[in-house]
């Protein structure tokens, strides 16, 4: 009988089968659908904006430190999130973290003026700040290394499928409930949600009821109860040059992946003509390609680093797919037929998103028991990005009245990203103390 298990586990019964079970896929299904619901709730603003504005009496100007305020936010408790979920572990932070941000969806249909909705927003952006760094967390205790890749391809491209479909989700909802109404079901939803989640899951797989002695026997170790602690080891995450590298490529990328969610429907208007059904139905290209590209990245993951090795694999294409966006941005200031260059922005989106398995996987791999800490750096330092990014396009459109402008300075930024990705090492584990290592052969 597996030691891991405590007695009376289904998988230790006379007869059990030898053959493994795929409890650990409904865990990437609670990770998924968590994804599509933090995107709906983060993202349902921007399509209710005219109706809040015209309701509430806000400025353009007021509405953008709205926007702002979730970001900052977001940005700020990404690193306490994700340190939390190694002290405690993801399933009692993930219970907390989406009943709160639940409450402050809701509350966002309860606001009277423009202060309380900033500082409704913030308060939402604090409590979805832990949701990935603790998925990622939860992940990487329930699944084999080399699963990895692909689950995180999925989640993303769900997440980035669950923000494209919003727009059109809320739209539907407003068409028979205000939007006071609508912000509240959606908190209802994440209410359910959670609930179900910590019914559900446990920390430690080999706990669970439904999972076997041969799916245990798949797992990496180190997930037996008790395993999480206060220590992270901060030292080495200073210290290493992966680690810096990994949340500089992120900072880089975010920077350009937040036009797709702030200016790029007003883009379409002022650069590109288009009206404004025109508009909303292209708005959201950018982020449906942007899942294919998270898909793809997952897929072809696995087959490249049995040929290449793990090592070359990350840094190969996390550099090819930022220099081909860099690429690609600047060409489509040279197109004038607007289809055409929509299609090469949203090509932008599918190279930046092959980018996002390799780096939370990374943090799976090297960040050891302080996991939730370092991807949560690393999502901080992208936030961060996307707190500049909007300002500075609005300053040099608002200087220059050229939405061509931006693209080059972006262009550049994502080359200092690519140039990040050759100073990853995605095989050298930061904690020493993890059980689980990256082999040096697949270097």
């Amino acid at each position: 009988m597996p030691r891991d298990f405590p007695d009376g586990h289904p998988s230790d019964a006379p007869g059990a089968s030898a053959r493994p079970t795929n409890t650990r896929w409904l865990v990437v299904a609670f990770a998924v659908s968590l994804a599509v619901l933090q995107y709906v709730d983060r993202v349902a603003i921007s399509q209710a904006g005219p109706l809040i504005q015209k309701d509430l009496g806000l400025s353009a100007t007021e509405m953008g430190w709205v926007f702002a305020a979730f970001t900052l936010a977001y940005a700020l408790f990404e690193i306490p999130g994700g340190y939390l979920g190694d002290w405690i572990g993801p399933r009692k932070v993930i219970l907390r973290i989406v009943l709160w941000w639940s409450l402050f969806t809701a509350a966002t249909g309860w606001v009277a003026g423009f202060r309380s909705l900033v500082a409704v927003r913030f308060l939402f952006g604090a409590g979805e700040a832990g949701c990935f760094p603790n998925i990622t967390k939860a992940l990487k205790r329930w699944l084999p290394a080399a699963e990895r890749p692909r689950a995180q391809g999925i989640l993303w491209m769900s997440a980035r499928w669950g923000g494209a479909a919003t727009p059109l989700l809320v739209y539907a909802c407003l068409q028979f409930v205000s939007w006071r109404t609508a912000f509240l079901l959606f908190g209802i939803a994440g209410v359910i949600w959670a609930l179900a989640f910590n019914w559900w899951y446990r920390d430690d797989p080999r706990t669970h009821s439904q999972v076997n002695a041969a799916e245990a026997a798949l797992l990496p170790a180190g997930n037996a109860a008790g395993d999480d602690h206060k220590h992270v080891p901060w030292g080495a995450m200073a210290r290493s040059r992966t680690v810096w590298a990994l949340c500089g490529q992120y900072w880089c990328m975010s920077y350009a992946w937040y036009f797709f969610i702030t200016w790029f429907p007003k883009y379409l208007l002022e650069a590109r003509g288009f009206d404004l059904k025109g508009s909303a139905l292209m708005a959201g290209l950018p982020l449906a390609l942007g899942g294919f590209g998270a898909l793809v990245a997952g897929w072809i993951t696995p087959p490249l680093v049995r040929r290449f090795g793990l090592g070359r694999t990350r840094r190969g294409l996390g550099f090819v797919a930022m220099t081909s966006a860099a690429v690609l941005l600047v060409t489509s200031t040279a197109v004038r037929d607007p289809y055409v260059a929509v299609a090469l922005i949203a090509l932008v989106s599918f190279s930046m998103d092959l980018t996002l398995p390799g780096s939370w996987t990374t943090c799976m791999d090297i960040g050891g028991r302080g996991v939730g800490t370092l991807s949560g750096a690393m999502n901080m330092m992208g936030n961060l990005g996307g707190v500049v990014s909007p300002v500075v396009v609005g300053m040099i459109v608002d200087r220059t009245g050229d939405w061509n402008r931006p693209f080059p300075i972006t262009a550049v930024i994502c080359l200092v990203g690519a140039c990040c990705w050759l100073l990853i090492d995605p095989v050298t584990p930061l904690d020493l103390g993890d059980p689980e290592r990256v082999a040096p052969a697949t270097e």
